[in-house]
């Protein structure tokens, strides 16, 4: 796809930003902003129809997988690595995987998204079964890393998506269901880790939030089976406990503590 053709390298809607006050980059910046959610919005039947496709899948056990590089790869780590405190899940259930491997996720890695044959062999590690979801992670969606990876995912008989903020590319040939969030040129042109990438992880935080719900991960509005790392989460988990067993917060905290989960102390109430 060539750079001409591709929305994500076309140049801003403003131009001479070094001439701009603080005041006024803040707020063109959020202008560029407010587009991100109306182009996310217009893709919830993309987004609906890959939820509904891994559902099935992760009840059986399978896993899914995000791939990506640079920006990408990072949301993508970062949105797999949220998920078991916040939901209690293992870490084995959502991966993340970026070009470059940890190195990538605080230093630039030369090359690493180059080579289309890498991001199927990083899988490799983890032994892949056609349960497994391969979603692919790429503003121009043209990145080899991450189309080798969906292609050959496919082509093994994975189901997979992808995240896009350019139509009709490469990536979303290669992915069964492609996810199209087009946002426009970015405010500083090419810069991806802008609207692009708000726009990766509102998809993000939809699909998997979406997924660790319907597999029962949450009570009410509430995230019952947190795991309890700090004590925020233990304070949280308190009152939760206080409020639907009528506790005074001692009480509840030491039932909390001795279960280990917000879950386990509403269930002996059921």
């Amino acid at each position: 796809m060539k750079t001409e053709n591709k929305i994500t390298e076309q140049p801003s809607h403003y131009d001479h930003l070094e001439q701009m006050s603080v005041g006024e980059l803040l707020q063109h910046i959020n202008q560029e902003d407010m587009l991100v959610a109306e182009a996310v919005r217009k893709a919830i039947p993309q987004i609906q129809a890959l939820v509904e496709a891994i559902e099935p899948r992760m009840k059986r056990g399978g896993r899914l997988f995000y791939v990506g590089a640079g920006t990408s790869g990072r949301l993508g780590v970062l949105d797999a690595s949220e998920l078991p405190p916040t939901f209690g899940v293992t870490e084995d259930r959502v991966i993340g995987l970026i070009a470059g491997g940890d190195r990538a996720l605080r230093h630039a890695v030369e090359k690493a998204e180059d080579f289309p044959e890498k991001g199927w062999q990083d899988l490799q590690a983890f032994h892949p079964t056609a349960d497994d979801t391969v979603l692919g992670i790429a503003a121009s969606g043209t990145t080899p890393y991450v189309i080798g990876a969906v292609s050959e995912a496919r082509k093994n008989g994975l189901l997979t998506g992808c995240i896009t903020s350019n139509p009709d590319t490469p990536l979303a040939a290669a992915a069964e269901h492609p996810i199209e969030t087009i946002v426009g040129p970015e405010f500083v042109t090419g810069s991806s880790r802008m609207k692009s990438g708000t726009a990766q992880k509102m998809v993000l935080n939809m699909i998997s939030s979406t997924l660790m719900i319907r597999m029962g991960r949450v009570k009410g509005n509430r995230m019952v089976k947190m795991q309890l790392t700090n004590a925020k989460l233990v304070d949280r988990g308190t009152r939760m406990i206080q409020e639907s067993l009528g506790l005074s917060y001692e009480e509840a905290q030491e039932r909390l503590l001795e279960e280990g989960s917000v879950d386990k102390v509403l269930k002996e109430k059921d």
